[in-house]
């Protein structure tokens, strides 16, 4: 990684709530990388525990922020997607990626949409289907079991076997230029596990963590975050899946007890961790 790595992730701003641009701008900085934001829009609090949130809608904004960025000639070395507020934005992301990613560069879609076997409030499969073309041009995509079937037009049940886990890895294979991060594999007790595949070199395997039985909002985004400056700083991807894995359980763990933080996990709390575990792995 260079002292000029510059990478662009665009996804809301939620002003209260551990989520989205919140997790990704420090964790991603806090791997040395300068750290560009493009917000899809601005919430008050991000949805979920949350009633009577506000949300700004920032689709008009984009391809302005694109044709100004054109005209000054800023480009990315990578560009990490999240939570795209509607359909309308994908086509204006794919036309970012199109003219502001540095050749070479490369794509991250973590499609967040969905996750429990249902749709984030205001999705719904077209947006899954146009979410499907985004991931087309991804070099890692990173979905749940959710997103994934939601993607792929499959049911979704609470838990797949280890062999529909790789299978349903090999059809998204279909949905990325390379790789495919699939998180919830859960049949080693005690254990979480991401199937990570690369279609160019033909493999797949697995890669596996402690698992904590604690559900909150935004660990999948403290989970995309950590993965992709650990790529950026010259991880294997199943390194970096194991980086991402251990940083996010490490961020639940600080938070487990404290029955007032229902909002999120305490990742700023795990980050001086990042530094053991990119030494480690």
């Amino acid at each position: 990684m260079s002292e000029t790595t510059k990478i662009l992730t665009i996804q809301d701003i939620s002003c209260y709530g551990q989520c989205s641009i919140t997790v990704a701008l420090p964790v991603v900085s806090a791997f040395g990388i300068e750290t560009a934001i493009l917000p899809s829009a601005v919430l008050s609090t991000h949805t979920s525990g949350f009633t009577d949130f506000t949300v700004r809608d920032l689709t008009e904004d984009l391809p302005e922020i694109r044709k100004h960025w054109e005209k000054e000639g800023i480009y990315f070395d990578a560009i990490y997607t999240g939570f795209i507020a509607s359909k309308e934005q994908l086509d204006y992301i794919k036309d970012i990626i199109d003219s502001r990613l540095k050749p070479g560069g490369l794509v991250f879609v973590d499609p967040a949409m969905a996750d429990h076997g249902e749709f984030y409030n205001g999705f719904d499969q077209e947006f899954a289907d146009a979410m499907g073309e985004l991931c087309k041009l991804g070099d890692f995509i990173l979905p749940n079991t959710t997103e994934a079937c939601f993607i792929l037009h499959k049911p979704w049940k609470e838990e797949f076997s280890h062999e529909e886990m790789l299978e349903m890895a090999n059809e998204l294979s279909n949905f990325t230029k390379r790789h495919v991060i699939l998180k919830g594999d859960t049949h080693n007790e005690g254990q979480l596990g991401m199937v990570v595949l690369d279609k160019q070199e033909s493999t797949i395997e697995m890669v596996y963590n402690d698992r904590i039985d604690y559900v909150s909002h935004g660990t999948g985004d403290v989970f995309a975050s950590s993965f992709v400056g650990s790529v950026m700083n010259a991880k294997s991807p199943a390194v970096a899946t194991k980086i991402a894995g251990e940083f996010t359980k490490i961020a639940i763990e600080k938070t487990i007890g404290d029955e007032t933080h229902t909002y999120g996990v305490k990742f700023e709390q795990a980050i001086p961790y990042l530094f053991d575990l990119l030494k480690t792995y």
